[in-house]
């Protein structure tokens, strides 16, 4: 199982750069650039939801599911 996070292609569709958007839910710059690239383990359900009020998306627009037998 593998879950695949998509916020580097929301973040191009609205037209925001990460650090603004680190700025406007109070993340370190670091911090969310560990989670748009996927390195992280844990992601907190504030932080998705401050990330969901801020580009006005659900949480089904960031994170993707990819079967075993997908993954890149």
């Amino acid at each position: 199982m593998a879950i695949v996070i998509r916020l580097d292609r929301l973040l191009v569709e609205r037209k925001i750069q990460s650090n603004e958007l680190a700025r406007k839910i109070n993340l370190s710059a670091n911090n969310l650039s560990r989670v748009k690239t996927g390195k992280v383990k844990a992601l907190r359900l504030s932080t998705l939801d401050n990330i969901c009020r801020e580009l006005n998306c659900k949480p089904g627009d960031i994170l993707d599911y990819v079967p075993d037998d997908e993954v890149e």
